[in-house]
Formats: C-alpha cells, sequence, structure tokens
C-alpha cells in the first residue's frame, strides 16, 4: 500500500469537508442577518406605524373633547387600541440600543400627549401644542435612528423645506405672527 496516496486522499477530502462546512456556516450565518435585519425592519415600521394611529386618535379626541364620556378612558384607549404597547414590546427585544431608546423616548412623548388630551386640552389650546412639537420632534428623532441604521444614511429638516423637526416653525398656533410692516 502506498502511504503517500491514501494520506494525499485523506487530506483533500478533510480540506473538502472542511471548505464544505465552512461555506455553509457562512451562508447560514448570512441569512441569519437577512432574516434579522428584515425582522428588525419590520418591527420598526410596526412601531411607528402604531404611534401614528394612537396620535391620529389623540388629535380625533382633542379636537371635540367633551364629546367623551370618559375622557381619560378614551385618551388610554387610543393607545391601547392601536397596539403601540405590544408593539413596543418587540421593539425593546429586536431594536439595537439606539433605536429603542429613540423609541422609547418617542413612546414617552406620545403618553405626555395622551395625558395632555385627558386632561380636556383641546387641539388648538397652548397646552396641547406644548405636548404635541416634543412629540413630533421624537418621530422625528425615531425616523432619522431608523433610517441611519438601516441605510447609513440620514436628513435634516432642510430636505423637506422646514427649521425644525418638532414643526413649530410651521404651526399656526405656535409661530409668532409676523410683524405687520408700517408704512411711512
Amino acid at each position: 500500500m502506498d502511504w503517500g496516496t491514501l494520506l494525499a486522499t485523506l487530506s483533500g477530502g478533510v480540506i473538502a469537508i472542511s471548505g464544505t462546512v465552512l461555506a455553509d456556516r457562512l451562508r447560514h450565518r448570512h441569512e441569519g442577518e437577512r432574516n434579522s435585519e428584515a425582522r428588525r425592519r419590520a418591527v420598526y415600521i410596526e412601531f411607528i406605524t402604531a404611534a401614528g394611529v394612537g396620535h391620529a386618535r389623540l388629535r380625533q379626541i382633542a379636537q371635540s373633547p367633551e364629546a367623551e364620556a370618559d375622557l381619560s378612558a378614551a385618551t388610554r384607549a387610543a393607545l391601547s387600541d392601536a397596539g403601540i404597547r405590544e408593539v413596543r414590546e418587540r421593539l425593546f427585544i429586536d431594536a439595537t440600543t439606539d433605536i429603542a431608546g429613540a423609541g422609547q423616548a418617542m413612546f414617552e412623548r406620545l403618553r405626555a400627549l395622551q395625558r395632555v388630551v385627558a386632561e380636556g386640552a383641546r387641539q388648538t389650546s397652548p397646552a396641547f401644542h406644548d405636548a404635541y412639537h416634543p412629540y413630533l420632534d421624537a418621530v422625528w428623532a425615531y425616523r432619522v435612528a431608523v433610517r441611519e441604521e438601516l441605510e447609513g444614511k440620514s436628513f435634516a429638516p432642510a430636505a423637506f423645506g422646514w427649521e425644525e423637526w418638532d414643526g413649530t416653525d410651521r404651526c399656526t398656533i405656535c409661530r409668532p405672527e409676523p410683524v405687520a410692516a408700517t408704512g411711512a
């Protein structure tokens, strides 16, 4: 028996099997990373969508708070029906630290808006806007953080022709009235 041939055959087999195992592990890792990114992307979108549904309902309630028999219950239901708390839990599990932090800040601002509306603030009141604009700012901070993570790109309010994310520069209630020009 030629030991050289046997050794060469065994060595070739070990190298081939090792290469196949390594390629398979790399493929599985890549698929896992893709699945993880897709899962994160889905929960990021689901979270901001749920927040948007809750926010829209709070704005609706704030248009005529007197129409609600139990204002506090109606505002709690606005967030509960939107499912924001459940999605927030999934966000905490799947999100990166930066996105989870931005999401939590957005949720806290939404809850502050909920409390103001529960106290009877109308959509046109300063109290509503004192809570509303920080919420808008937090929404945009979340969007920017998600975009930076997923796409490696960012944008600023100027991309939309705005001065600030919070919308105060475009708000007819919050922005200062223009000073009338005096003619001589």
